[in-house]
């Protein structure tokens, strides 16, 4: 064979190895790792709160004060505990939304897994 033919095909696959290479470390590492989810937990926390709120006031029994107040004590057992398990779920880190100042393509909002999450007991 000619040397310049077995060059060039030496580095076209050379090429195309570490292009393929590139792509799946850009797919499976570098993109993942640019991924940031955000949580408006303000926006979950007033919701519940008036939730409660409202139940307590509607309420004309004690039993029912008393089961408004356990809802109360068993959601804030359950937010600490979805919020730590939202980095695992998405492979991403969790800020709250507030401290991000604007949106970006590799911004994801998982406020509605985390209000899913507490709501589920």
């Amino acid at each position: 064979m000619n040397p310049r033919v077995l060059f060039v095909a030496n580095a076209l696959v050379s090429l195309i190895a570490v292009g393929g290479a590139l792509l799946v470390y850009d797919r499976l590492v570098i993109r993942p790792a640019r991924t940031i989810g955000v949580v408006d937990l303000a926006e979950v926390y007033r919701t519940k709160e008036d939730e409660f709120t409202r139940r307590l006031t509607a309420a004309h029994t004690e039993e029912e004060r008393q089961a408004t107040l356990q809802m109360a004590r068993a959601f804030a057992q359950r937010l600490p505990v979805a919020l730590e398990s939202l980095p695992a779920e998405c492979g991403c880190l969790v800020v709250l939304k507030a401290s991000v100042a604007g949106p970006t393509p590799y911004t994801v909002d998982l406020t509605a897994r985390l209000r899913q999450k507490v709501e589920t007991p």
